[in-house]
């Protein structure tokens, strides 16, 4: 070929692909055409010449007309069943394929177990009573003791039924003050530990039982239903987390002579656990609510009580159910309509200038948009007679709410009212209340210091004269239930201001007032000193750690004000619970936070505190010390009960310390009370250390100090306190430490700069630690004279 042929090959190769394009635009209709017609007819000569003529899959039928059904011989039909199963299989195998594959749908329903189903898994399951109660005085721990003792015995294995069939265990007793909230009543346990804190392998059903009293103050029960509410709403948690168990039922305690009439509050605080447990366990309210007079006829009403609840568990037991017709079985009309009225998914109308008589127009169904609403409602108002606009905010059909009774506004109630059992008890154990929600008493160390038979820790530590010294708070409440509190669980206990609020002046005369009132009674008792006596009534120290936790007062500044404005000295002592109040406090003399354990768990056993996020809040107080250290005299307290916060926990109690990095860290052993409460929270005298163990730790405790970097001593003990201080090296002048305070340089300070002003610990620091009070001499005043219990002097 030659090279102008190849040429003009190569140039008509090149135009075939633009060739080609051209002819399928100019034919491509014709050729769709044909190519589906071919198809059609292949798919109809295929469909004709199968075997069996099966139906086409590419199309299903939609409606495939009745026919009569043929006479057929047994072979005949046989293959037809045979076909018809393996059709069948094939669609229920491609169900679940294509159900696999498709997005989890959620019901918003519980599942139903068939009634056979129910009675095995009751047989073979076990059901655990669990009686929840709630106590100020211990009246209610009593009757819920006995009440188990008796419920035990009337579940009692039946005539006729051998031992092993009996489903019931003994019914287990549950402090609400020491209780987990967490663990009972967001997320119930499947599984519950023994006596000795074990969890055993055998999973249990459970039902629920309290024995509640209503009062007037602040306790756990207030608490405890503000977790219940939050809990309700939470949208991280189903909003009836409880609905796995079995059934719970309520009985309040309450004094018709406070509260004549149930609308008036008496039991109100059982009907609250009574509404929101029907919430949290979607309606699995097993026996009505029971109530009793405590003074007259309690006893007697639970006792019936407890006749029909014993019937219901053995239902339960029978069934693995409430069952049908049983009175309170999650009807909600038995209860004064369990839905909240915030709840109220109801019509709401915006009334405009219509008519009076005029019928109201019901909702068409159809939302809104919320930013158009002003303008729809500013077009009504400027129109003539313009028609009520309905705004339906649901997005489902529900029932029509039932109208409501008018609440009256909430009113804030006193934290101690002088009516209230709190009232009687604090002011029998000596407090002076003032106002709703202070007090002040006159400490064993002021009477021990006007005879001259020595005074506290704080003299030797820092130069205090404990019969100068007022002991106050300016709020009775906490958030903590310690077990070594010596206050006997009597005070009110909350997590968030929600009181009367009294004024500072107001609580500022009324605790000074009542602590000269006690001093002056002290004048007639044998061996006070009268120089002492004389000194005792000019106040020059106020020790805020009375009882309660006072930084929770919202007008805590104010009150410090006061007292230095009449150069009152100031010791504040805080649980590490309220971050936000100690990053908002002034100036203080002192400030003190209480470390009472080096972990998570340790800390949550022995304070028991309210907060769910108690640890982080405890973390962020340590910063807020941390931060604070060149600004206040900050100190951590710790205080030692032996099977708490004292084995194996001395590295931990390092690692807290070296992040606070305090002034000065106070180890001082636990003083046993000897109450009923103590008791029940597992502390008794065994649980206090002796001085040698408390000297022992401290060792220790400045050893891993030293370990880590940090300089801090032992700088001074108070033995006859059972407490010793570790101070920072700061604090060591030229080989002697300077704990003690210089007090009018404090004033003059805090007056020249403002009780936010800038300046150091180090600016008031006082002259040095007396030598009697240093590590190892015993820290006893010398001007004073020990004496035995019986008041004899003990020659040292």
């Amino acid at each position: 070929m030659s090279f102008q042929n190849w040429s003009a090959s190569s140039s008509e190769i090149s135009d075939l692909p633009l060739y080609a394009v051209e002819l399928w635009h100019e034919y491509r209709v014709p050729i769709i055409l044909t190519t589906l017609c071919f198809l059609g007819i292949l798919r109809i000569y295929i469909h004709q010449t199968t075997d069996g003529k099966s139906e086409l899959r590419a199309l299903p039928k939609l409606y495939q007309p009745e026919t009569t059904p043929q006479p057929q011989d047994a072979k005949t039909v046989s293959t037809v069943k045979d076909k018809q199963e393996t059709s069948v299989a094939e669609k229920n195998d491609t169900k679940k394929q294509t159900a696999a594959n498709a997005p989890r749908r959620i019901k918003g329903e519980l599942p139903r177990k068939a009634q056979g189903q129910k009675e095995e898994e009751a047989k073979a399951s076990k059901i655990q009573v669990l009686i929840f109660y709630s106590s100020i005085t211990g009246n209610t721990e009593k009757i819920a003791k006995d009440f188990a003792q008796t419920l035990s015995a009337s579940l009692a294995t039946p005539t006729g039924s051998s031992e092993a069939e009996h489903a019931f265990l003994a019914p287990r007793i549950v402090d609400l003050s020491e209780a987990d909230y967490d663990e009972y009543f967001i997320t119930p346990p499947k599984v519950l530990e023994d006596e000795h804190g074990e969890r055993s392998g055998e999973a249990v059903d459970l039902f629920y039982l309290f024995l509640l009293p209503s009062y007037n103050i602040d306790t756990i029960n207030d608490n405890l239903l503000e977790h219940m509410q939050e809990t309700h709403h939470d949208f991280r948690i189903d909003t009836s987390p409880l609905s796995s168990i079995l059934g719970y039922s309520v009985f309040g305690f309450g004094d018709r002579e406070g509260w004549p009439t149930e609308d008036e509050g008496f039991c109100f605080q059982a009907k609250e656990f009574d509404r929101w447990m029907a919430k949290l366990t979607a309606r699995k309210r097993a026996y009505p609510l029971g109530m009793g007079d405590w003074k007259r006829e309690g006893l007697t009403r639970l006792s019936e009580w407890q006749t029909g609840l014993t019937e219901v568990l053995k239902l339960v037991e029978q069934t693995g159910g409430l069952g049908e017709g049983v009175e309170g079985s999650g009807d909600p009309l038995e209860s004064d309509d369990e839905a909240d009225a915030d709840e109220d998914d109801g019509e709401v109308v915006f009334d405009g200038s219509t008519e009076p008589g005029a019928p109201k127009q019901k909702s068409s169904g159809s939302i809104e948009d919320v930013e158009d609403m002003g303008r729809i409602m500013a077009d009504g108002s400027a129109a003539t007679a313009p028609a009520p606009i309905a705004i339906d905010f649901t997005t489902y059909g529900k029932t029509t709410a039932k109208p409501r009774k008018t609440q009256p506004l909430a009113v804030a109630k006193e934290m101690v009212p002088k009516n209230s059992p709190t009232y009687a008890s604090l002011t029998k154990q000596g407090y002076s209340i003032v106002g709703s929600h202070s007090g002040v008493k006159i400490c064993r160390w002021t009477k021990s210091a006007l005879r001259g038979r020595g005074s506290c820790y704080k003299y030797s530590f820092y130069g205090i004269n404990s019969h100068q010294c007022m002991e106050t708070t300016p709020s009775l409440s906490c958030s903590n239930k310690c077990v070594f509190c010596w206050r006997h669980g009597t005070n009110p206990v909350g997590t968030s201001w929600r009181w009367v609020v009294d004024p500072p002046k107001m609580i500022f005369d009324g605790v000074r007032e009542n602590h000269y009132k006690k001093i002056k009674m002290m004048r007639g008792v044998p061996g006070v000193r009268a120089e002492r006596f004389a000194e005792a009534m000019r106040i020059r120290h106020c020790a805020l750690s009375l009882v309660g936790e006072p930084i929770f007062y919202p007008h805590i500044n104010e009150f410090l004000g006061m007292l230095h404005k009449e150069r009152i000295s100031s010791f504040l002592v805080c649980n590490a619970q309220h971050p936000d109040e100690l990053a908002a406090l002034q100036h203080v003399t002192q400030l003190y936070v209480s470390i009472d354990a080096s972990n998570r768990e340790s800390l949550k056993r022995i304070d028991r505190p309210l907060h769910r996020d108690f640890w982080e809040r405890f973390q962020r107080c340590l910063e807020i010390l941390r931060e604070r250290r060149f600004r206040q005299r900050t100190v951590f307290r710790l205080t030692l009960v032996k099977g708490f916060n004292v084995e194996d926990e001395v590295e931990g109690y390092a690692d807290l310390v070296e992040k606070g990095l305090p002034c000065f860290v106070e180890i001082k052993g636990v003083t046993y009370c000897g109450t009923s409460t103590s008791s029940s929270a597992g502390l008794t005298m065994a649980n206090v250390p002796f001085y040698q163990e408390v000297c022992d730790f401290v060792v220790a405790l400045e050893k891993a100090l030293h370990k880590r970097g940090l300089k801090y001593g032992i700088a001074a003990e108070h033995a006859h306190s059972c407490c010793i201080l570790l101070a920072s090296e700061r604090f060591n002048v030229e080989g002697k430490w300077h704990t003690v305070i210089d007090y009018e340089k404090f004033f003059e300070l805090l007056e020249a700069k403002g009780p936010d002003g800038d300046f150091t610990p180090e600016d008031y620091m006082g002259p040095a630690t007396p030598e009697w009070a240093t590590w190892g001499q015993g820290g006893f005043d010398p001007r004073d004279q020990r004496v035995d219990r019986k008041g004899k002097p003990i020659e040292i």
